[in-house]
């Protein structure tokens, strides 16, 4: 393949997507999992993982810290709780200075907050001393958003640590891979271009609304 080729889309939405998974992470339904999905896109799939696990669903909010002349691009993420990866060598290509660094993790930690306000207990990690937690998005591109994610689980004592994403890059997977206990992931790409919406045949950003309606219709269920 050229560099500028793509593979074909492996799911037809999230929706799939978190289905193909809650088969691979059968094996874990009586051991009473955590689901812990990263808003908003992570939520349809953890979702249905969850119905499939009967397990609780909870979120783990993060914000990438935006390149300042790039938004659309990050050099980090931040949880609500602090927890702060960066990528040290993208800050040094780009120039980037203490100030810049400091405003970004500002704002993005001001956001992170926002959101853990708009969607209510949910966001509010449980005790997990003794517990699986299972952190899910709906894909990994450079990783950084799940990797603050995976620490920030990490300070609440899980006794192991998956993470289940339908789509990832080799580079994303490469990193997070020694700091969790296992990886599920069907689609691991290895072209040179790769982007988490290539995966899906129907691909849209998930909003607010919709994130709190399935949130709402899992309480319904009780989970």
């Amino acid at each position: 393949m050229s560099e500028f080729e793509v593979s074909a889309p492996k799911y037809r939405d999230r929706v799939e997507a978190g289905a193909i998974l809650a088969q691979r992470l059968a094996q874990y339904r009586d051991e009473h999992p955590l689901v812990l999905s990263i808003p908003n896109g992570g939520v349809p799939v953890g979702a249905v993982i969850a119905e499939r696990l009967n397990a609780r669903l909870y979120l783990v909010i993060a914000r990438k810290l935006q390149i300042p002349d790039n938004p659309e691009a990050g050099f980090g993420a931040i949880t609500t709780d602090g927890n702060l990866i960066l990528n040290h060598a993208l800050m040094l290509h780009l120039g980037l200075r203490e100030p810049q660094v400091q405003r970004q993790k500002e704002r993005a930690l001001a956001e992170a907050r926002l959101k853990r306000e708009l969607f209510g207990a949910r966001a509010d990690l449980p005790p997990m001393t003794g517990r699986i937690a299972v952190l899910v998005d709906d894909g990994l591109a450079s990783g950084y958003t799940m990797e603050a994610a995976v620490e920030s689980v990490k300070a609440h004592h899980a006794q192991r640590i998956i993470i289940a994403v339908p789509t990832s890059s080799s580079s994303a997977y490469r990193r997070l891979h020694p700091k969790v206990d296992r990886i599920f992931c069907p689609d691991l790409s290895r072209l040179p271009f790769f982007a988490v919406a290539n995966a899906y045949e129907k691909w849209y950003d998930v909003g607010e609304d919709e994130v709190k309606r399935i949130l709402e219709e899992l309480e319904k269920k009780g989970l």
